[in-house]
């Protein structure tokens, strides 16, 4: 059974800074894709980065969030800097993996980690 495990969420003021953290637990063949989302009260859940052979970063995010990973550990990263009110949210990460019982990739999601920037 593949589990994501986030961490790194927290209050944070303007301008500032926070690393989110999510590591897989399980046994896993192999990782196809990883991503952040982020879901704020009253708004769909949005792509904010993502992580295959390439990185893929929502407008609003360009230049202040990066994504990253650590393959020994299964593990991705999201370094954001110069936070805004707006970035405000839920943070989810999502990984697309095989795990090592089968041969098909699967969806999988973190449990959410909060974000708050605010003065």
């Amino acid at each position: 059974q593949v589990q994501l495990v986030e961490s790194g969420g927290g209050v944070v003021q303007p301008g500032g800074s926070l690393r989110l953290s999510c590591a897989a637990s399980g046994s896993i063949r192999s990782i196809y894709a990883m991503g952040w989302y982020r879901q704020a009260p009253g708004k769909q859940r949005e792509l904010v980065a993502s992580l295959t052979t390439t990185t893929n970063y929502a407008d609003s995010v360009k230049g202040r969030f990066t994504i990253s990973r650590d393959n020994a550990k299964n593990t991705v990263y999201l370094q954001m800097n110069s936070l805004k009110p707006e970035d405000t949210a839920v943070y989810y990460c999502r990984f697309i993996a095989i795990p090592n019982d089968t041969a098909l990739n699967h969806i999988y999601w973190g449990q959410g980690t909060q974000v708050t920037v605010s003065s």
